[in-house]
């Protein structure tokens, strides 16, 4: 295979999964990691690609998007269900439970609705809405409005959660490299992020396999602040092996 006709076939691949590796092209091409990232340096270069630690993401992707709950609610909805009742299995009656905004966490409230003794805390205003009706008891943060996320975030919210306690901490991550740690494109979402990871006994990421390989601007934790990471069958290989090396727990949905 000629460079070039290489170099289009990374560009359909990436197309149509919306990330690549560098390990997987070398493997599916037979070919070494030095010439797939010298491959890759060639499409960044001509703004094809955006270069990612260990791969690529599509061009118009950048560490400071931040689109809209309505934008990302249309993007892999079967693995969020998948994760959301596998988050909402791992949950047992009379826990204090947190929810961070995003899909993902919106997805895990819809499942924790037939609860009847269980106390979710979130800074997500649709998530409270979501519970309205149900024998779930809300606590919501309080906070400044973030309207892209309907989140809550500024010292309000931080100071809320500082004196609260919580059996678990479902958090879900705009990007996930797993050398780097979970971030998000919002300073103060990630401000607010850190302190659910202090308050929390436990803490999963839940995440479709799409957010790994990404970075976003505002780095929340590393690694090694996780228990556990919900995610679907797309994680690759080098990613599963990565988490479990640090010890993280990892369940497949």
């Amino acid at each position: 295979m000629l460079n070039e006709e290489r170099r289009r076939a990374i560009l359909d691949i990436l197309n149509n999964q919306g990330r690549v590796l560098v390990a997987e092209l070398s493997r599916r091409f037979q070919t070494s990691q030095v010439t797939i990232r010298k491959d890759l340096e060639i499409l960044h270069a001509h703004g094809q690609v955006h270069r990612t630690h260990g791969g690529a993401l599509p061009a118009r992707e950048s560490v400071l998007e931040d689109p809209t709950l309505r934008e990302k609610e249309k993007l892999h909805q079967p693995e969020k269900l998948r994760i959301a009742e596998a988050a909402a299995s791992k949950v047992a009656e009379g826990q204090v439970v947190i929810l961070d905004s995003g899909t993902t966490t919106t997805a895990i409230a819809r499942a924790l609705r037939d609860f009847r003794s269980l106390t979710i805390v979130t800074n997500a205003v649709n998530i409270a809405a979501e519970l309205n009706g149900t024998a779930v008891e809300v606590i919501l943060t309080g906070g400044t409005l973030r309207k892209n996320s309907f989140s809550l975030v500024g010292p309000i919210a931080e100071e809320t959660l500082r004196r609260l306690s919580a059996d678990l901490l479902f958090l879900g991550v705009d990007g996930f490299d797993v050398h780097y740690g979970l971030s998000t494109p919002n300073l103060l979402e990630a401000k607010v992020n850190r302190v659910m990871l202090e308050i929390s006994k436990r803490t999963i990421a839940v995440c479709d396999s799409s957010k790994f390989g990404r970075r976003s601007l505002s780095l929340i934790a590393p690694p090694s602040a996780l228990h556990e990471v919900i995610t679907d069958r797309g994680i690759s290989k080098s990613d599963h092996r990565a988490l479990k090396q640090a010890g993280i727990e990892i369940t497949i949905a």
